[in-house]
């Protein structure tokens, strides 16, 4: 499979997703800590992928998704930005009503 389609894929199959630097147990950057803190409290569950044990993606997902930077955090397959708009969305109350909206309901 190509890797765009594998990139799109995994943005169209995730409802939350954060391209970032290590795992969320254990990031690898400043940034997606920072980034993986503000998720973590809004509480809602998400997929990662990260780009260090993947270089692949971690050179073509700039591309598609016209971002230079990690992390790199999309919700229902748009991307929201990186670490300082994420900081400041959840700083601000609007990223936490984003999460709950885009995550899946929980099984009875």
């Amino acid at each position: 499979m190509d890797i765009m389609e594998t990139i799109r894929e995994q943005v169209e199959n995730n409802a939350i997703i954060l391209y970032m630097k290590g795992s969320p147990n254990q990031p690898q950057c400043g940034f997606s800590a920072r980034t993986v803190q503000a998720l973590m409290e809004c509480g809602q569950r998400f997929a990662y992928v990260d780009i260090l044990s993947n270089p692949e993606i971690r050179a073509n997902l700039p591309a598609y998704g016209n971002w230079p930077t990690f992390p790199q955090l999309w919700i229902k397959g748009e991307l929201i930005g990186g670490c300082d708009i994420i900081a400041d969305m959840h700083q601000k109350g609007e990223l936490k009503p984003i999460m709950d909206e885009a995550a899946p309901a929980p099984e009875a």
